[in-house]
């Protein structure tokens, strides 16, 4: 009898040794492939694919080696660091975050700021359909606040997820061993869809009756532009003197203005705009940009997928103008571009869009 005692204590040993023993090597496995690099910068070994950026951009802020960031919605998706670190003579990185408001675009770069004591450089968006907004806008819910904090105790909800592992660890896995080279930042999110009027009209809900002008700004929505670009812009560019924040307003296709002309809203929105403006011309390192004037890029729907979405070769076009100081915004001249572009998208014939 104690002999059968004695060896079911074995046999039982025997499996909590091997069980530890297979969680331990899952662990070692999942921490060199890493796939959001939550735990340390990506190995050279290793390929890596890049995907999700909610769940990547944290991790790449954290262990990359870079001193310069692209950032913004899914208008900056299709930017190439490769292009970046040539005109700017920086080594950039690419966190970009599709729908996303204001503010997360902004805490997700105090956080980079905050670590990376290089970062000197970024080159920011500034969705236009983003400005009328209330400062903590945010239409995303489950965000993987795990891999946002500094907390090793919530790591788990990282470790053992089955979605990570399914998605993240064994593509990585793989692509090491087949010698498939990792995801490249020009890669990364970024999309080539077809584009042009067919493709562009097919996604456009045009109101068939056009809207009665909207009422000026009231004292409400001044403060809501106001707290919005303050605390999302403002307040952080403020925080880091020495690093140049490159923000630029979206160049949106003829039909978006189209589409603002025909709620009522086009002079609501730039008197909006007006606003952003003059607060972040108060902030000394910010190099603000509005491309609202390339006319012969925004009424050529060629160069768009929908009434927002311009085609990569736009956002080569844009690094080009911006390296270039091609739409400089400052205090001596915004009174006069702005008066310009509004006397632009106030006059034109929108109907000649459809004339076809």
């Amino acid at each position: 009898m104690g002999h059968k005692i004695s060896d079911a204590k074995k046999w039982f040993l025997t499996c909590i040794v091997l069980l530890l023993a297979v969680i331990l090597l899952l662990l070692g496995v999942f921490w060199v492939f890493d796939p959001f690099f939550h735990f340390h910068k990506p190995f050279s070994f290793v390929s890596y694919r890049l995907y999700d950026e909610r769940y990547s951009n944290d991790g790449i802020s954290r262990h990359f080696d870079y001193d310069a960031v692209i950032t913004g919605t899914s208008m900056a998706q299709n930017f190439k660091t490769s292009e970046a670190d040539v005109l700017f003579g920086v080594k950039s990185v690419k966190e970009t975050f599709s729908g996303a408001g204001y503010k997360e675009l902004s805490e997700n770069l105090e956080r980079a700021l905050r670590r990376n004591q290089k970062l000197r450089t970024v080159i920011w968006t500034m969705d236009a359909n983003a400005i009328i907004r209330d400062k903590d806008y945010d239409q995303y819910e489950g965000y993987p606040t795990y891999l946002y904090d500094d907390n090793p105790w919530n790591d788990a909800a990282y470790v053992f997820n089955k979605n990570i592992w399914y998605h993240g660890v064994i593509p990585n896995l793989i692509m090491t061993l087949k010698g498939e080279p990792s995801t490249t930042f020009d890669e990364y999110s970024s999309w080539e869809k077809e584009t042009g009027y067919p493709y562009v009209m097919a996604a456009y809900d045009r109101w068939e009756e056009k809207a009665p002008e909207a009422p000026p700004l009231s004292e409400t929505d001044v403060k809501m532009v106001t707290a919005n670009i303050q605390q999302n812009f403002v307040e952080l560019v403020n925080q880091y003197p020495d690093t140049t924040f490159y923000i630029f307003y979206t160049p949106y296709s003829i039909c978006w203005w189209d589409f603002m002309n025909q709620e009522g809203m086009i002079n609501f929105y730039l008197d909006a705009e007006l606003i952003a403006t003059k607060l972040l011309l108060e902030c000394p390192n910010v190099k603000l940009y509005n491309f609202h004037d390339k006319y012969d890029v925004i009424t050529n729907l060629d160069n768009y997928r929908d009434k927002e979405h311009y085609a990569s070769h736009i956002n080569s076009l844009i690094l080009q103008w911006i390296a270039e100081g091609d739409g400089l915004v400052t205090k001596e001249n915004y009174m006069a571009r702005w008066e310009k572009e509004k006397e632009y998208y106030s006059n034109y014939d929108y109907e000649s869009i459809f004339d076809r």
